[in-house]
């Protein structure tokens, strides 16, 4: 058995220099060492009651692949992770651990806990670089899924399927496979060639991912079924800006968040000779302090502005972004306008943002969510010196799909109404998760969803043809 390491601090996790990485668009954390991943690893104490595993959305056995770990066995990892996450090595980049399984760690009680996301992130990189052996392709069961689009709930969806059986079909609307790991989540947290690796795995095992297929354009939901598909799952995500209706906004400069890192992050902006038509910046002020916030802010340092802010009405304390995200965006010096709100966008005589007139805010008392409502402090307004203004104050559903599909309810949102349960909708045979369903969240928990729903359609179809 391998010996036990009570030290109470986790092993920290390698990573480039502030000040060299907010130059370039490669990873911030460079990894785990072999030695590095064993000995946090042996920090696990093995917790018979599993507290980790029932705050972890797709529910792997945590203490499970850290054992193999530990004992060295990094193949006996791997397996015990693919057996509940189709995307191991994106989990362990992008999860938010520290609210999930890593924030039930008993070793965080009196110290830190087992860096578990950390973990996961070493051991599929290792099957990554080490095994060349293909998935092998599950006996077929005669039946048909369609799922509507290729991002993390959907790919989860459809490699839980394709392991039962099911011959799988998704519909991608955009030109490369991975909906928000692509386009969204810049290359310095989550390196696109992993993406890639890991729709090549899915791949493998027999799912069918078209591109460029607009599902209520190209094709309807009801045309799926008349093609034969017996039951369809939507995950099309919620990539609808939202904007504040304040004057200016339709000034040259002004970019929704999900502009800006699509252009980065799918067009490549940022690589020499791009085509993608992306404004140089000077100063940047970006509108909103979620992770979505701070990838738009540090990709506006990468890309040579010299002074970039966070515009956040509330404080510090109440930013929802990750605190390592925040904590690696003040590293690389984005500076933080905290309790601050934009009123007016100003242009110059040739339509382009020349600044942005903001007001003061202070903390009152809690609104309906629980947290601190921003008033405005009386005679506060000043103007901030910006030439580039991007929005992240939330995105909403596409209304395509709802539009195109007769008898689909759906909320005051736009979001499409399941029972909760299994992701069925109002429309039989219909199921749907993730963002689409939530509003936008992590990637984890449309995870959570597709599992959820793979499951049930599995039984759906089970139970027609019985």
């Amino acid at each position: 058995m391998a010996t036990r390491n009570m030290d109470p601090k986790r092993c920290p996790m390698p990573a480039q220099d502030p000040n060299v990485r907010n130059k370039n668009f490669d990873e911030v954390a460079t990894g785990y060492t072999y030695e590095m991943a064993v000995s946090e690893a042996r920090r696990c104490l093995n917790c018979p009651k599993k507290p980790c595993v029932s705050a972890c959305p797709v529910q792997i056995d945590i203490p499970a692949f850290i054992a193999c770990v530990a004992s060295e066995d990094l193949e006996g990892a791997y397996s015990v992770l693919s057996a509940s996450s189709a995307l191991p090595a994106v989990c362990g980049r992008v999860c938010p651990q520290e609210n999930q399984c890593e924030g039930k760690c008993v070793r965080g009680v009196k110290g830190e806990s087992v860096a578990i996301g950390r973990l996961e992130r070493f051991v599929a990189d290792w099957h990554r670089e080490h095994c060349d052996e293909q998935p092998t392709v599950p006996q077929q069961n005669g039946h048909r899924v369609a799922v509507i689009g290729a991002g993390p709930s959907g790919l989860t969806a459809a490699g839980d399927l394709a392991k039962l059986g099911y011959q799988v079909t998704v519909y991608e609307a955009l030109h490369l496979a991975g909906g928000v790991l692509v386009y969204g989540i810049p290359e310095f947290r989550l390196p696109k060639e992993i993406v890639r690796k890991e729709i090549d795995g899915l791949k493998a095992m027999g799912v069918e991912i078209l591109t460029n297929m607009v599902i209520g354009k190209v094709l309807t939901i009801d045309e799926l079924f008349e093609m034969g598909f017996e039951a369809v799952y939507i995950a099309s995500g919620a990539g609808l800006p939202r904007f504040m209706g304040i004057p200016g906004e339709s000034l040259k400069g002004v970019y929704s968040a999900n502009e800006y890192l699509t252009r980065i992050n799918l067009m490549k902006a940022y690589q020499p000779g791009s085509k993608t038509p992306i404004q140089k910046s000077r100063r940047v002020a970006v509108v909103g302090g979620g992770n979505v916030a701070m990838d738009a802010a540090r990709s506006a340092k990468r890309l040579g502005a010299e002074e970039v802010y966070i515009v956040y009405r509330r404080g510090m304390q109440e930013l929802p972004a990750r605190k390592e995200e925040v904590e690696h965006a003040q590293e690389e010096g984005i500076i933080f306008r905290t309790l601050t709100n934009p009123v007016e966008v100003l242009g110059d005589e040739n339509g382009f943002v020349c600044g942005m007139k903001c007001v003061e805010m202070e903390l009152g008392e809690p609104d309906a969510s629980g947290r601190r409502r921003p008033v405005v402090k009386e005679g506060s307004e000043f103007t901030l010196d910006v030439d580039t203004m991007i929005m992240s104050i939330g995105t909403s559903p596409n209304p395509l799909i709802r539009s195109t599909t007769p008898g689909l309810e759906t909320n005051r949102h736009g979001c499409i109404v399941t029972n909760g349960d299994d992701g069925l909708t109002s429309r039989e045979g219909v199921y749907a998760g993730g963002d689409a369903v939530t509003g936008a969240a992590t990637v984890i928990l449309a995870m959570g969803a597709g599992k959820q729903a793979a499951r049930a359609i599995d039984a759906y179809i089970r139970g027609k043809n019985a």
